[in-house]
């Protein structure tokens, strides 16, 4: 019998499944970034090797700030550099985009995590940059989940099972009595599943053509499908 549940945040609540750097590269074509789609992932990794090495992302940032931070710092690692004011234009136009359609995304999830903050308690549980807690009160969506544990303030990452562990501790359950919602085959779907935990795996583009060809019997394809399958557990 489910008598929890833990969420996923970044790709998960936040963009159908699909992985942020595939909506951030809608952004970049958008905004009429002249660069390939190589050159934009080498930046991206950069980006993210950066945020992990220094404090730039702060708790007090919600997401737009989050984007506006990420973008900036991605294109300063483009090899043909742009002046001042086309980067601080691309940037502004980039994190407006994912924004807007990470708040979408929200907006699509809320009733049907409503529905379910009613029925059970939820954890969120995320490999996230330390301000999750500010994003999700500015997507008015906080009140919905008991807690957080998210790795920039615990010290550990997914698949690290152990970051879903907390999860499950901070439920008071079982392992067997949480269903465990991720994006991530590799980093939700397995460690949860190497704990006991039931699954389902939001699967979108991922980040490559082997991700995309990977199948798992529990397979959403939007947040709202959550509560039909609650019952076959």
């Amino acid at each position: 019998m489910i008598k929890g549940l833990i969420f996923d945040y970044g790709g998960t609540l936040d963009s159908r499944g699909v992985h942020w750097s595939e909506v951030l590269w809608q952004g970049y074509s958008l905004a009429g970034v002249p660069i390939d789609k190589e050159t934009f992932r080498n930046a991206y990794v950069e980006g993210e090797r950066a945020l992990a090495r220094e404090r730039i992302i702060l708790p007090q940032d919600n997401f737009h700030t989050l984007l506006l931070k990420k973008v900036t710092l991605e294109i300063s690692y483009l090899p043909q550099r742009p002046d001042e004011a086309t980067h601080k234009r691309w940037a502004d136009e980039v994190a407006a985009y994912c924004d807007n359609a990470a708040r979408e995304c929200i907006n699509e999830a809320r009733p049907v995590l409503e529905q379910l903050h009613e029925r059970y308690p939820m954890m969120l549980v995320s490999n996230f940059y330390g301000n999750i807690d500010e994003v999700l009160r500015s997507y008015g969506i906080r009140h919905l989940f008991k807690g957080i544990i998210e790795s920039a303030v615990v010290g550990v990452r997914k698949p690290n099972p152990t970051l879903f562990k907390l999860g499950i501790d901070a439920l008071e359950l079982e392992p067997n009595e949480v269903v465990v919602v991720g994006d991530s085959l590799r980093k939700d779907i397995e460690p949860a599943e190497q704990l006991g935990c039931h699954v389902l795996w939001l699967k979108g583009k991922g980040w490559t053509t082997q991700e995309d060809e990977q199948t798992h019997p529990n397979t959403i394809f939007r947040v709202t499908q959550v509560m039909d399958w609650l019952d076959r557990f």
